[in-house]
């Protein structure tokens, strides 16, 4: 992925809130700048990448600290890249954002499942809170995602000649 610099005069609406007049509390809070002496610090020592991280293409460094636990990838990993080439503000980053999160969680059971740990899928999605305190709704969602499989399966396994 290309680095890329933003100058931030112009990117609209950046700087919008430094006149005071515009503060959504003006008038009503004491302002005497007190909030901005904290402002200046020294930035921590840049952690060094070991892994790829993905950050907003809206900043053009990465931050000093970031986590690096879980690279990207397998299929989740080339979504998480797609999305990351968009805008925070844009739905082309979050949604994929949130199909790769769906799809991560497979790709987890999958993993299990290939290392011989046969994963507890009733007690890791929170079922058992769910049977005690809304079991309607778990029932009704296990029975919608039953019919739903089961007409997939009814459908590609009958013969359409």
């Amino acid at each position: 992925m290309e680095k890329r610099l933003i100058d931030p005069s112009q990117v609209k609406g950046w700087g919008i809130d430094a006149d005071p007049k515009n503060d959504p509390t003006y008038p009503m809070k004491a302002r005497n700048n007190g909030e901005h002496k904290g402002y200046s610090w020294q930035r921590p020592t840049q952690q060094r990448g070991d892994v790829e991280v993905l950050h907003s293409n809206e900043r053009p460094h990465l931050t000093a600290v970031f986590g690096t636990s879980t690279p990207p990838r397998g299929l989740s990993g080339l979504l998480r890249r797609f999305a990351f080439r968009y805008s925070e503000s844009s739905y082309g980053h979050w949604l994929p954002l949130m199909a790769a999160d769906r799809i991560g969680v497979a790709e987890g059971y999958v993993e299990d499942l290939a290392r011989g740990h046969i994963p507890n899928v009733f007690a890791e999605r929170g079922w058992a809170a769910e049977w005690k305190y809304n079991r309607g709704s778990l029932l009704l969602r296990i029975g919608v995602g039953v019919a739903v499989i089961s007409a997939a399966v009814a459908y590609l396994s009958s013969d359409t000649d």
